[in-house]
């Protein structure tokens, strides 16, 4: 703290010292030029015997004086309001909506100080109003793809129904047919507006989190006992390597299954048909890592730098024919999860595999965490 008020000063003394400089060497010369014009001009009136320059003398010695004073002093300082000139211009330009625009002053000084943080404010300010325009942005993208994605089922509804509405239907079988088509989009409409709820109630700053002390390896055995069917459905085979031992660690393990869930349907949307999906957990450096692996076609840099965004989805021609798509919240509703917990879930993607993998700390800083509140409650702020 003593040495944030310190510098300041020293700065500040700098220039003084400066100026203090210039005027003194201002005087110096001043009086060095005028001794000399006087000297001149005694000499010329002697020489010319002339009384009345003599008397004259002493009557143009202080004004010449000030004028060698303040045009030696203009001139050793013309650098200083060259700069100060070049910050109020450069103020103006930056007033007038040109963030872009820069200082160009380079000072070791207050000028240069001053110079330095007008530059940093203009950055700033900058950066802002980018970060603005993104979240603007970023509501229109949200409003625009919550409309599509629940309409899309929506008018499949209001479409089905109609038909039973007016008895367009040949026979029971078709008439079964339309209820169950109607069935599966709400139940598809349900499952939108829950990506959406829970999307929202992971980013609010009021998320809670029930944790517990649970087996990771009999969570993640558990979901892949229910994904199997699924899978093999859709011309998947699961190869999986969990080990054989519990590995206990403190989660919400609703939210955990969530997260894992959203990150097999991924798999098993975008993995080429027939195909295979690998699931690895171990246990190092007091983390849990769980991998899920999947062959799929190739993304772009672009497509691959979004795929955690929200509402963001690829290519729907990559989808599985008979898989409903989702709103496009699956993989960050997990990166939210996971971040929650204090872990990470990333993704590596060379040529055509994709490996997403899920951190989870063992035994860390939740667990730790919750020690106190064991006896009166499992939740946790986030």
């Amino acid at each position: 703290m003593t040495e944030h008020v310190q510098k300041p000063k020293r700065k500040k003394r700098m220039i003084q010292v400066n100026i203090l400089i210039r005027m003194m060497l201002s005087l110096i010369i001043a009086t060095t030029i005028n001794n000399m014009l006087i000297s001149l001009l005694l000499d010329i009136g002697h020489g010319m015997e002339s009384e009345w320059l003599l008397n004259f003398i002493p009557y143009i010695f202080p004004p010449l004086f000030m004028v060698n004073f303040i045009i030696t002093f203009l001139a050793l300082t013309r650098r200083i309001v060259r700069d100060l000139i070049s910050l109020e211009q450069g103020l103006q330009i930056i007033s007038e909506g040109n963030l872009s625009y820069r200082v160009p002053v380079m000072r070791n000084d207050e000028l240069g100080r001053v110079a330095f943080n007008i530059n940093l404010m203009a950055e700033r300010l900058q950066q802002q109003i980018e970060k603005e325009r993104e979240l603007e942005i970023s509501k229109l993208e949200m409003i625009t793809g919550i409309s599509h994605d629940l309409r899309t089922p929506l008018t499949s509804i209001i479409g089905y129904i109609e038909l039973l509405r007016t008895n367009s239907f040949q026979n029971k079988d078709e008439y079964t047919r339309f209820v169950q088509n109607t069935y599966n989009k709400a139940i598809h409409l349900k499952k939108l507006l829950d990506d959406l709820f829970e999307y929202t109630r992971l980013t609010s700053v009021d998320t809670r989190l029930d944790l517990n002390k649970i087996d990771v390896f009999q969570l993640l055995d558990q979901l892949i006992f229910e994904f199997e069917p699924i899978a093999q459905e859709n011309g998947i085979h699961i190869i999986k390597d969990l080990g054989n031992s519990p590995i206990i660690t403190v989660i919400d393990s609703k939210k955990i299954a969530r997260a894992i869930d959203n990150l097999l349907m991924n798999a098993l949307k975008y993995s080429v048909k027939p195909g295979t999906v690998r699931i690895l957990m171990k246990l190092d450096n007091k983390q849990i890592s769980i991998e899920i692996e999947n062959k799929g076609n190739p993304l772009t840099q672009e497509q691959e730098n979004k795929l955690f965004n929200r509402f963001y989805k690829v290519d729907h021609s990559r989808s599985s024919e008979g898989i409903q798509t989702g709103a496009g919240l699956g993989l960050s509703i997990a990166r939210n999860i996971i971040e929650l917990h204090g872990g990470t879930l990333t993704l590596i993607h060379i040529d055509n595999i994709f490996k997403f993998t899920l951190t989870l700390p063992f035994e860390g800083v939740l667990t730790r965490s919750i020690g106190s509140e064991e006896g009166h409650s499992g939740n946790l702020d986030v």
